[in-house]
């Protein structure tokens, strides 16, 4: 399996990316470092508020076809959720929100409303950017976006909320 060439798209690529800093033994499929048959996106930010943002780079693999030659929604969605998750677990630990006693997280995904607006390219380099546009300790939202050749292939709105683990 090809490695997933994904680099910020700022000078910040030689840095740790916020998942290897902030959950380097995740094993999710996106964002996990600890997965060696994942995307493993590298989100970096790009100030030091939750308005600056976060950006990454990702490059499509052969097998992320959608069938016409195109990235593949699904692979879309999970780029855009894990890369989400960037800036709230960023924004999560600026705010002073660690993960709860029995959490792996600070927050989980609860709703991701994705808008496919134009194919997005299968062979080429995009790059993600997110900016947390609203946050407070129970939920946060963040507006993320896949770019190519500067226009917004899809964009989505993230819902995220505390993690509360049951006892």
């Amino acid at each position: 399996m090809p490695d997933s060439d994904v680099s910020p798209s700022t000078p910040l690529s030689s840095a740790l990316s916020i998942q290897e800093r902030l959950y380097p033994d995740l094993p999710c499929f996106g964002c996990g470092q600890a997965n060696d048959r994942g995307l493993k996106l590298r989100s970096h930010p790009l100030g030091d508020t939750a308005a600056d943002g976060v950006t990454a780079t990702f490059t499509p693999w052969p097998e992320h076809d959608n069938g016409l030659g195109y990235l593949n929604g699904g692979i879309i969605g999970t780029v855009l959720d894990c890369h989400s998750a960037a800036a709230v677990m960023l924004e999560a630990e600026r705010g002073g929100w660690p993960p709860l006693p029995g959490a792996d997280l600070s927050y989980v995904t609860a709703g991701l409303d994705v808008r496919y607006l134009r194919p997005a390219p299968l062979h080429d380099t995009v790059e993600l950017f997110a900016t947390v546009v609203e946050a407070s300790e129970p939920q946060m939202t963040v507006e993320v976006q896949l770019r190519f050749d500067g226009k917004v292939r899809a964009q989505a709105t993230a819902l995220w909320k505390r993690w509360r683990p049951r006892t």
